[in-house]
């Protein structure tokens, strides 16, 4: 708007006036010429000052309500009234028994009201802030900048506060009057490191994952599951934000309460794991990197997930300084979850073999072949682990001594497309379905495989490692469980899974294999226990059957596995134990782990009922 003076021209008899503009300097005004006449001169000029002033006041209102009106509003209502946001009771983990998995507990939190923040005082408050708080200021101004400067909500910028910390922000109050501390929740795990990669953990929500949520509802604040089960159920476990809108007056002062939204808590999920027989298979490993698998073959239920070295979620609960984060990496790669990554199967896969072989066609359950010192075929040498072949052998005895030669002849008869197809059937090569997102997928190689990462075809060497479990065959603990699962159910693939969920039993898939083929593979299976590499996963008065692996792993020592499941009659757990580069036999380190698991099971069974609701 235009403000201007009207002055007379210093010149006698003269009917010049200027008007002169507001703001410009006497000695160099800017200056607007009008002549006017003698007659009627006073109301022309007042006539031009009214339209001036008014025009220029009606085009201020016009632009204030036309442009400026949904900000003007949006201040006007952050000026009046404060949200007090409420954040939801993240639900709870229970195991197949109804015992708590993870939990909430009531904690305390700092929260920072952005809209009331000024700028010329938040660099001082900001670094009194971190200095209480133990977080930098680049946290603190990248927390007020995401939720903007002029939002009336609360942001929470620090979660699980100590005594000293609540004492220290009140006793600064003249400086922090726009800081508030609440009563709030963590995650608590009561078991500590027990299952720790099969809970996961939570954490509040990074800059970069807000950018992808925000459209399904997450806010600045949110805690959200970073891994584990607590990632996989975050859609049940999260909840839904609440919050109090107040009014207040000019001086901040509270006036009534405009409305509440109550926050609506998560919901429980209940898991498929027995935290027993978690603990137990824990212990059976012990500080040996590897992993431990127990499962239902009926329907694919995880009773126990074990996977070393481990972690306490619960240090996720407070702030985790740069020094202590070096500190829990440096304990082995704690977050990786072994029993969800690829290694080589090795005789473990015999099955797999056995399966191809067998629905070929081209052998029978009575088929004897002669064993070698070493098998050449097409300039790949494939030795004997006795180094001297144990003569002719058929199917089962083949299984229970576990004869490379053997089934080096039987992989190379029936050719690699086959073999491929059938590790494919029992669910090697892609991810199992599990609600883990930390699962891969391991690896069945292919020609085009092969064709793409080295440039060269697919060769019958490939073909001869691949049925021993060698070669470019990766596998997680996970799958080897669910290959299991296959001769212990009667031939079914089932999904492994977490829920405690009755209806998995009807999503398994039959693979269709002959009578023959079945009797045959868990015969051998059996033999293993009785007679051959598996002895020392015994049970006295239960049948037990299974299978060791002893694979090559250059330039570390061998990796050792064993499978088995129980009673060989109506088989209702699989126990997969993996000991990474233990150097040791898969019989004697690894058989030794599932008995200890199959032992506390069928104790736990037989001692009392599972309870149903917590």
């Amino acid at each position: 708007m235009l403000l201007v003076n009207l002055v007379k021209k210093e010149q006698k008899k003269s009917n010049q006036y200027y008007l002169l503009e507001k703001n410009t300097t006497p000695r160099q005004p800017k200056k607007v010429w009008l002549e006017v006449g003698q007659k009627g001169q006073p109301l022309f000029i007042m006539t031009i000052i009214t339209l001036f002033l008014f025009g220029a006041i009606g085009s201020r209102l016009a632009f204030l309500q036309l442009v400026q009106h949904e900000e003007l509003a949006r201040r006007a209502e952050y000026n009046r009234t404060k949200i007090i946001p409420k954040p939801p009771v993240r639900g709870n983990l229970y195991d197949r028994r109804g015992r708590i998995l993870a939990a909430t507990k009531l904690s305390h939190s700092a929260y920072l009201w952005p809209v009331a923040q000024k700028k010329e005082n938040w660099p001082e408050v900001r670094k009194a802030l971190a200095t209480i708080l133990n977080i930098s200021e680049a946290e603190l101004q990248q927390k007020l900048e995401q939720e903007g400067y002029d939002s009336p909500s609360l942001v929470r910028i620090a979660r699980n506060l100590t005594p000293q910390q609540i004492t220290a922000i009140e006793e600064n109050r003249h400086l922090f009057r726009d800081v508030e501390i609440d009563v709030d929740t963590v995650r608590y795990y009561p078991h500590h490191k027990v299952g720790s990669h099969v809970l996961g953990y939570t954490r509040e929500i990074s800059a970069e994952e807000l950018k992808e949520k925000r459209k399904e509802g997450y806010r600045m604040g949110d805690v959200i599951g970073k891994m584990g089960a607590e990632a996989g159920f975050e859609s049940d476990l999260r909840g839904e934000w609440g919050g109090i809108l107040l009014e207040r007056d000019g001086t901040g002062k509270v006036l009534r309460k405009l409305g509440v939204k109550e926050a609506k808590a998560g919901k429980d999920v209940t898991l498929t794991l027995d935290v027993h027989l978690q603990k137990v298979a824990e212990e059976a490993l012990g500080e040996r990197k590897g992993a431990v698998v127990a499962m239902d073959p009926r329907d694919g239920a995880v009773l126990a997930m074990v996977s070393y070295p481990s972690f306490d979620p619960n240090i996720f609960s407070g702030p985790i300084t740069p020094q202590m984060w070096r500190q829990i990496q440096g304990k082995g790669n704690p977050f990786l979850n072994r029993a969800l990554m690829g290694f080589p199967p090795a005789s473990t896969f015999k099955i797999v073999t056995a399966t191809a072989g067998l629905e070929s066609g081209k052998f029978t359950p009575s088929t004897i072949l002669p064993t070698y010192a070493y098998l050449r075929v097409g300039g790949t040498s494939l030795g004997e682990w006795n180094r001297a072949g144990f003569g002719p052998m058929g199917f089962v005895r083949a299984m229970a001594w576990s004869s490379n030669t053997f089934y080096g002849q039987v992989g190379y008869r029936v050719g690699g497309e086959t073999l491929i197809a059938w590790a494919r059937k029992y669910g090697f090569g892609s991810k199992t379905g599990i609600e883990l997102k930390e699962e891969t997928p391991g690896l069945i190689a292919d020609n085009d495989w092969k064709l793409k990462r080295f440039g060269l075809p697919w060769h019958v060497g490939d073909t001869i490692n691949m049925s021993i479990g060698q070669g470019f065959t990766l596998a997680t603990p996970l799958q080897v469980a669910v290959m299991f699962s296959v001769p212990a159910n009667g031939g079914y693939r089932v999904i492994p899974h977490l829920r405690n969920d009755p209806s998995y039993l009807q999503k398994r898939e039959s693979l269709h294999l002959k009578p023959s083929t079945l009797k045959t593979i868990r015969e051998g299976l059996r033999a293993v226990v009785t007679s051959g590499t598996g002895t020392k996963a015994s049970l006295p008065g239960i049948a037990v059957a299974g299978k060791s692996g002893t694979a090559e792993a250059p330039p570390g020592k061998s990796h050792a596995w064993f499978g088995a499941f129980a009673p060989y009659e109506k088989p209702e757990i699989v126990v997969v134990a993996f000991v990474e580069h233990s150097g040791g036999g898969g019989g004697s380190t690894a058989g030794p782990i599932v008995q200890k698991v199959l032992q506390a099971y069928f104790a736990q069974k037989n001692s009392s009922p599972p309870s149903k609701s917590p």
